[in-house]
């Protein structure tokens, strides 16, 4: 029953950005490829996000003193800002170079939408199959000597990793499933805030704009994580973070329905008449009428 737990919150992963993909696809009629974009472009902004991370944020958080080693407080508070924005500032910028160059004529509000949903998708598909490895793996150890599979130095390690993967109860798993769908929905209005750069004045406004609520919504998942005990595997502090992602998530989508616009969602318009090929009637005039009429004598020639 763990087991099952496990693997179908992780096969939820992977199925609902799908399922919502079809169901935009189908909705708005843009079809498959902005959703593949998005996903690629996902893809794409992680290549120098993650070397960024691991070479030259957690060097410079290390030389100001940030971490989460001495718990909630300004430290914490320092680490989870400047990974919010290096999360922003890589993934609002790809986007941005995504309408910008690739997408060229994708400027309406569905397709926005399409977009964002492929980038958050691919996000937690990401996740759901990494979800899937770790739990067949992890089964395949359960109840084996790992001191003959694990190298001296990483056997504690190993085993401290196992027990709190198995110590907790399977439907906890469920909560990364809450945490993704929060992340969709964030992901989507982020894509339609950054396409408002190229439809709105102020268009650099609207790209900080972005980075802005990206990196706070980033924040503020990490400072509650660590503060809570979330990366340790405490229930209460699982149910907390996810609360406060959900809640992020509720005012991106006021957000996205606040840039949506008043004709988006409408039918589609009356068909224009069609142009005029005959001959073009004249309305006849009162003048010309009185002059063109036969009366009396006078009025044969």
């Amino acid at each position: 029953m763990e087991v099952a737990a496990r693997g179908a919150a992780a096969l939820l992963l992977i199925v609902m950005p799908l399922a919502l993909g079809a169901y935009l696809v189908r909705h708005f009629k843009i079809g498959w490829r902005l959703f593949l974009i998005g996903a690629v472009t996902f893809v794409a902004s992680q290549i120098p996000h993650i070397p960024f991370n691991i070479y030259i944020l957690t060097p410079l958080m290390a030389g100001l003193g940030f971490g989460p080693e001495d718990g909630p407080g300004l430290a914490l508070a320092g680490a989870a800002l400047m990974l919010g924005l290096s999360a922003g500032v890589f993934e609002e910028g790809a986007r941005w170079l995504t309408f910008r160059f690739w997408i060229r004529r994708a400027r309406t509000w569905p397709e926005g939408v399409g977009l964002g949903s492929g980038h958050g998708g691919a996000e937690a598909v990401i996740t759901g199959l990494i979800a899937l490895a770790t739990l067949i793996q992890l089964t395949a150890l359960r109840g084996q000597d790992l001191s003959a599979i694990v190298p001296a130095e990483q056997l504690a390690a190993a085993e401290a990793q196992i027990d709190t993967y198995w110590a907790l109860p399977g439907w906890v798993y469920f909560f990364s499933v809450v945490e993704r769908a929060s992340a969709l929905a964030v992901q989507i209005t982020l894509s339609v805030i950054v396409l408002q750069a190229f439809l709105r004045r102020r268009r650099g406004l609207w790209l900080l704009a972005a980075i802005g609520w990206h990196a706070l919504v980033d924040a503020i998942a990490v400072f509650a994580g660590v503060s809570t005990g979330v990366y340790a595997g405490s229930i209460p502090g699982t149910a907390i973070t996810e609360i406060l992602i959900a809640g992020m998530a509720g005012i991106s989508l006021l957000i996205l329905l606040r840039l949506r616009p008043a004709t988006e969602g409408q039918g589609p318009p009356p068909p224009a008449p069609l142009p005029q090929t005959g001959p073009v009637a004249v309305e006849p005039r009162e003048d010309r009428l009185a002059s063109s009429r036969f009366s009396g004598e006078d009025g044969v020639k």
